[in-house]
C-alpha cells in the first residue's frame, strides 16, 4: 500500500512540475482517441470526422487547463509551492556563491 501511495505521490509531484507537458499529452491523447473513434463510424465525411476530433481535443484540453489551474490554485493556498521556489531559490544562490 506504501509504494503504491509513493507511486501516486510521485506521479502528483511531476504533474505539478510539468503542467504543460501534462496538458499536451492529454490533448495529443485525446485528438488521437477521437480520431480512432471517428474512423470507426462509417457514415461520416472525412472533413466532419477531424472536426469532431478537433472538437473532442479542445474540450479536453480546456479541462486539463482548468484541472491545472485547480492544482496551482491549491498549491498557492497551501504554501507547496512556496516551498518549491524557496528551494529553487535557494539552490540558486548556493551556485552563485560558488563562482
Amino acid at each position: 500500500m506504501s509504494s503504491e501511495n509513493s507511486k501516486i505521490a510521485s506521479l502528483r509531484e511531476w504533474v505539478i512540475e510539468h503542467k504543460l507537458r501534462t496538458v499536451g499529452c492529454l490533448w495529443l491523447s485525446g485528438i488521437t482517441g477521437s480520431i480512432a473513434y471517428n474512423w470507426s463510424q462509417p457514415n461520416m465525411k472525412t472533413s466532419v470526422k477531424i472536426i469532431h476530433a478537433r472538437l473532442h481535443a479542445q474540450a479536453l484540453t480546456l479541462a486539463a487547463l482548468a484541472g491545472a489551474a485547480i492544482v496551482e490554485y491549491y498549491d498557492h493556498k497551501s504554501g507547496a509551492k512556496a516551498e518549491r521556489v524557496a528551494k529553487f531559490l535557494n539552490l540558486d544562490a548556493h551556485q552563485n556563491h560558488k563562482d
